[in-house]
C-alpha cells in the first residue's frame, strides 16, 4: 500500500505547512504544529459539487426511526452501571486511570464473561502475551474463549478485525498504537487522534464495540489530544490511591447514559470485586462519637452516598491561619468559614481549620455545605454531633440553606442505613414521614447551628 502523504497542521489556526517548523508560519504561535495524513485532492468546479451531492443522503428527523439501543452486560454490575446498562453495538468507550490501578484486570475480567456468549478480542500493545495468560491464572478466570493479538500497528489490527469480525475489541493501550501511514512516533498527538479516527470509524461502519485504554498525564487527565475524548461515545475515569484497594470509576461522557455515575470496587488477590454499599468505605468506625465529625448523604449520578465529613481546629500560631481541605473544593472551604462568621456569629479567623472527605472520595456538589459547617462548628467547641444524624444541604452567602437534589432519595439511603436522625433544608422536608427518622428542617445557618446542640 503507498504511503499517504504528511502535512503539519497548526493547531491554534489550522495553517498547514509541507514540512515541520518551530514557528507556524500563519500566526506565528510557537510549536503548534503537528503531524497529520494529508487528505486527498477533491475534484474541482462543477463535477466536484455533482458528486458530494451525490454522496449525500437528506433525511426529515420525524421520518427517522428513534429506537432504544440495545446492551450487552459486561457481567460486572459496577462497571454496567457507570457504562448505563451495558456495552452498546458500535460504541467507542474510553477508559484512562493511573498505571497500576486496575484497568486491564477490569477489561480482562469484563472480557472473560462476555466470551461465553460473544467473540472478544483483546488487543495488547504494552503486554506479552504469556504475561496476560499469567493474569488470567492469577485471577482464575475461563479465558479460553478470549482472542488474544500482541500488536501495535493499526494496519494488522484492523485486518484482524476484518478477517475475525469480532463482537467486543479491547485495545490496551491506545498510546501505544501506530500508523504506519504517519512518521511520528507511537503516542505522539497526531499518532494517537489518528487511530482513534480510524478506530472509531472501524466501530461505527462494522458494528464491533471497541474500548480504548488512555495514558493519563501527571495531573489526571487523559494524554494526548482533547480531540480523543470527542471522538469517542463514553468516557470513564479509574481513580483510586494504590496504596489502598478501593477503586473508584466514573462516567464524565456518555452518549448512551448518565454521567457522573459511580461504580466501586475493592482490588482482591482474584481480580476486582464489587462492593455492593459503598457507603461503608466512607464511614469511619468510631467506638463513640468524636467532635468534628458529621456524617453527609452526596449523590453520585443516580446513587445516594454517606460519606464522613471530618474536620480539626486547632489555634493558629501564623500570622495566616492555615486552611486546607481534602476532597472538597479549597475556595469554597473560605466562603464557609466567612457565612459562619456573619451570620451565625462563630468566629475562626484565629483558627486553623483541616478538613477531609473519608475514604478519599471527592465531593463536587455543594450538599456539602452544611455538613462541613456543622462539622467546624463541633470540632470548634469540642461537641460531638448526636448520634446516627446526617446533615446535607446548600449554603448561600445570604446565610440562607438551600435544597438540594433527590432529597426523598438520600432520606431513603440513610435511614436504610440506621441513622435516626437528619438536618436539611425545609424546602427538602419529605411530605410522607420516614418511619424511624426524625427530620429537622432548617431555613438559615444560625438556626441549624442551634439545633445541632
Amino acid at each position: 500500500m503507498a504511503k499517504a502523504k504528511t502535512i503539519y497542521s497548526c493547531t491554534e489556526c489550522g495553517g498547514q505547512s509541507p514540512k515541520w517548523q518551530g514557528q507556524c508560519p500563519h500566526c506565528d504561535a510557537w510549536n503548534t504544529l503537528v503531524e497529520s495524513v494529508a487528505e486527498a485532492l477533491p475534484a474541482s468546479g462543477k463535477n466536484r459539487f455533482s458528486a458530494l451531492a451525490a454522496s449525500g443522503k437528506l433525511q426529515q428527523l420525524d421520518e427517522v426511526e428513534a429506537s432504544e439501543v440495545s446492551r450487552t452486560p459486561t457481567g460486572i454490575a459496577e462497571f454496567d452501571r457507570v457504562l448505563g446498562g451495558g456495552l452498546v453495538e458500535g460504541g467507542v468507550v474510553l477508559i484512562g486511570g493511573d498505571p497500576g490501578i486496575g484497568k486491564s484486570t477490569l477489561l480482562l475480567q469484563a472480557l472473560a464473561h462476555l466470551s461465553q456468549s460473544q467473540k472478544v478480542l483483546y488487543v495488547s500493545g504494552e503486554e506479552s502475551a504469556q504475561q496476560i495468560a499469567l493474569r488470567a491464572k492469577r485471577l482464575s478466570l475461563d479465558a479460553r474463549s478470549v482472542n488474544l493479538l500482541p500488536e501495535i500497528q493499526l494496519e494488522k489490527i484492523q485486518a484482524t478485525i476484518a478477517n475475525e469480525k469480532p463482537d467486543v475489541v479491547v485495545i490496551d493501550s491506545i498510546q501505544t498504537v501506530y500508523s504506519e501511514q504517519l512518521t511520528s512516533a507511537p503516542g505522539s498527538v497526531a499518532q494517537v487522534r489518528e487511530c482513534a479516527a480510524q478506530l472509531t470509524r472501524l466501530a461505527k461502519s462494522n458494528g464491533v464495540t471497541i474500548i480504548l485504554v488512555g495514558h493519563v498525564t501527571k495531573e489526571g487527565a487523559l494524554a494526548g489530544p482533547r480531540v480523543l475524548e470527542h471522538i469517542v461515545d463514553t468516557v470513564l475515569y479509574f481513580e483510586g490511591d494504590t496504596h489502598s484497594s478501593f477503586r473508584l470509576i466514573r462516567a464524565f461522557k456518555n452518549r448512551f447514559g448518565a454521567v457522573n455515575e459511580l461504580g466501586v470496587f475493592a482490588m482482591t488477590e482474584k481480580g476486582l470485586r464489587e462492593v455492593s454499599n459503598p457507603s461503608a468505605l466512607f464511614l469511619s468506625q468510631h467506638g463513640t462519637q468524636v467532635a468534628g465529625s458529621c456524617v453527609m448523604v452526596t449523590q453520585e449520578g443516580t446513587r445516594p452516598l454517606l460519606v464522613e465529613i471530618q474536620a480539626l481546629l486547632d489555634a493558629s500560631h501564623a500570622p495566616t491561619p492555615r486552611r486546607l481541605s481534602l476532597g472538597l473544593e479549597q475556595n469554597r472551604l473560605a466562603m464557609l468559614l466567612a457565612v459562619l462568621h456573619r451570620h451565625a456569629g462563630i468566629a475562626c479567623f484565629d483558627q486553623d481549620v483541616f478538613i477531609n472527605a473519608v475514604g478519599g472520595v471527592k465531593i463536587t456538589e455543594p450538599g456539602a455545605d452544611l455538613a462541613v459547617l456543622l462539622a467546624i462548628v463541633s470540632s470548634l467547641r469540642s461537641k460531638p454531633l448526636p448520634e446516627k444524624m446526617v446533615v446535607f444541604g446548600e449554603v448561600g452567602l445570604a446565610g440562607e440553606v438551600r435544597p438540594v437534589q433527590r432529597g426523598q432519595e438520600r432520606l431513603k439511603e440513610a435511614a436504610k442505613l440506621g441513622f435516626t436522625h437528619a438536618i436539611i433544608p425545609k424546602a427538602n422536608a419529605p411530605k410522607h414521614k420516614i418511619d424511624g427518622m426524625t427530620i429537622i428542617a432548617v431555613d438559615r445557618v444560625d438556626e441549624a447551628v442551634e439545633k445541632m446542640r
